[in-house]
C-alpha cells in the first residue's frame, strides 16, 4: 500500500493515519489484558477456608470428593489427582511402565513437559509433525515413526480440540500400544460424544491458573483401568500403598514401600478449590466457545489472519486461541507483531516453540530443523490471543480492533 500507516475506517474509503501504540499512537486499552487468568469467585474462597479450618490439609477428603468429581466429569470409572499436569503425565508413563530402551511418540508442537515425561522414565521420545490447520498430531507421522520399541503415542489436545482419537485408538490397537491423551488443553470438550478423558488408555489434566478450571496447581489423570490407577495412587505417594489418612482411619502405623515414587500428593486446600471450580466448568466453556466464536465472525474478514480451524463432530473446549499470520502479506515477522499487539496492551502469547527446537533436545538428542516442517513453519507465524472466561464483551472487542489496527499496519 502507498501508506503503510493509514487504514481504512467504518467501511467509508476514508483514509486516515491511525499508528499503532508502538509508532506513537494511542493503545488499544489502558491496562493489558493477559492471554489467560484465572476466574475465583466467594464460593471458591469459602470452599478452601471450610478446609483450612479441618483437620485434614492433606490426604484427607477433599482428595477423594475431588477425584470422584474429576471421574464423573470425564466419564471415567477412577480418576487419581496429583500436584501437577506435569506429575500427571509422569505418572501416567510410570503407570504404563515405560522404561530405558521403550519409545513414545509425542507431537512437537506442545508444551515440553509432553515429552520431559518420556525422559524421566529414562525412555526416549520420538517427535511426530502436526496438521497444519489444526496443530493437532498427524496419524500418518506418528504411524510412520512406529518401531519395534515403541511403547505409547502421546496425543495432546493442541488448544482445546481433540486429536482424532478413532484413527489413534486404531492405530494403537494394531501395533499393541498404548495411548495416552495429554488433555490439559481440553478438559469438558468432546469427540463424538464421548468426554474428553475417556478417549485413550490414560487422559491427564492440569489445573494452572490459567487452564479452564485450577487448583492453583494441580492435575488428574483419568482411566477405567483399575491396575493404572493403582499404580498412579502409589506413585505419588512415594511409591507406598497407603496415605497417613487411610492407616489413621484403620488404627495402624505400619507401611511398606513396594516401588520407587514419588511425592506428587495433592493437598485437600487444592482439592476443595479443584471440585468448586468444577462445578463451573460447563459455564466457563460455555463462555470460551462464545468468544472463540465472536473472534472467528470478526477474522473471517480480515486478511492475513487464519485462526485455526475445528473439525466437526468435535466440542472445542478453548484453552489457547490461536492465529496463523500470513507473513508473506506482511512488512513484519511474527516478533513485530507480538510487540505491536503487547503495545496496544493485548496480553498475546506463543504456543509453542516445537519441543524438538529447544537447546536441550537439539544438544542431547541431536534433534534439530527438518525433522517436523509443518510444525516448524506453523511456529513462525502462530500467536495465542487472550481468551478466559472473565473477558466482558469489551475486552474482546477490544483485541479484535487490536489485531485488525495492527494488521493493516504492517500489510504490504
Amino acid at each position: 500500500m502507498a501508506d503503510a500507516r493509514s487504514i481504512t475506517r467504518d467501511g467509508l474509503g476514508i483514509r486516515v493515519s491511525i499508528n499503532p501504540a508502538i509508532d506513537g499512537g494511542s493503545p488499544v486499552r489502558a491496562t493489558l489484558l493477559p492471554y489467560g487468568r484465572q476466574a475465583i469467585d466467594d464460593v471458591d474462597i469459602a470452599a478452601v477456608v471450610e478446609v483450612l479450618r479441618s483437620d485434614w490439609l492433606t490426604t484427607g477428603p477433599k482428595v477423594d470428593e475431588f477425584e470422584a468429581a474429576i471421574a464423573l466429569v470425564a466419564g471415567t470409572q477412577f480418576a487419581v489427582a496429583v500436584s501437577s499436569g506435569t506429575a500427571a503425565l509422569h505418572a501416567a508413563m510410570y503407570a504404563l511402565r515405560i522404561g530405558p530402551g521403550d519409545e513414545v511418540i509425542v507431537p512437537t508442537m506442545t508444551f515440553a513437559a509432553s515429552a520431559n515425561c518420556v525422559l524421566y522414565q529414562g525412555a526416549t521420545p520420538v517427535f511426530a509433525d502436526v496438521h497444519k490447520d489444526t496443530l493437532l498430531l498427524d496419524v500418518a507421522s506418528a504411524a510412520a515413526r512406529i518401531t519395534p520399541r515403541t511403547k505409547a503415542i502421546v496425543a495432546v489436545d493442541f488448544a482445546g480440540q481433540p486429536c482424532d482419537y478413532r484413527a489413534l485408538r486404531a492405530l494403537c490397537g494394531e501395533h499393541g500400544i498404548a495411548l495416552v491423551a495429554d488433555a490439559c488443553h481440553a478438559i469438558g470438550g468432546s469427540y463424538q460424544d464421548a468426554h474428553v478423558g475417556s478417549l485413550a488408555d490414560l487422559s491427564v489434566f492440569s489445573f494452572h491458573p490459567v487452564k479452564h478450571i485450577t487448583s492453583g496447581e494441580g492435575g488428574a489423570i483419568t482411566t477405567d483401568n483399575l491396575g493404572l490407577a493403582q499404580r498412579m495412587r502409589s506413585f505419588r505417594n512415594h511409591g507406598i500403598m497407603t496415605d497417613h489418612r487411610q492407616r489413621a482411619e484403620n488404627g495402624d502405623f505400619y507401611y511398606e514401600m513396594t516401588s520407587l515414587g514419588w511425592n506428587y500428593r495433592i493437598t485437600d486446600i487444592q482439592c476443595a478449590l479443584g471440585k468448586s471450580q468444577l462445578a463451573k466448568l460447563e459455564g466457563f466453556v460455555s463462555r470460551r466457545q462464545q468468544i472463540a466464536a465472536r473472534y472467528d465472525e470478526s477474522f473471517a474478514s480480515i486478511a492475513n489472519v487464519e485462526p485455526l480451524s475445528t473439525s466437526p463432530g468435535l466440542s472445542n473446549a478453548y484453552h489457547l486461541y490461536v492465529i496463523q499470520l500470513n507473513l508473506a502479506c506482511l512488512t513484519t515477522n511474527r516478533a513485530g507483531i507480538y510487540r505491536a499487539l503487547r503495545a496496544e496492551n493485548i496480553g498475546v502469547n506463543v504456543h509453542y516453540l516445537p519441543v524438538h527446537l529447544h537447546p536441550f533436545y537439539r544438544t542431547r538428542y541431536k534433534t534439530g530443523p527438518g525433522m517436523c516442517p509443518i510444525a516448524e513453519d506453523a511456529y513462525e507465524g502462530i500467536l495465542s490471543l487472550p481468551i478466559f472466561p472473565a473477558m466482558t464483551d469489551r475486552d474482546v472487542e477490544d483485541v479484535i480492533q487490536a489485531v485488525s489496527k495492527v494488521l493493516a499496519y504492517y500489510r504490504r
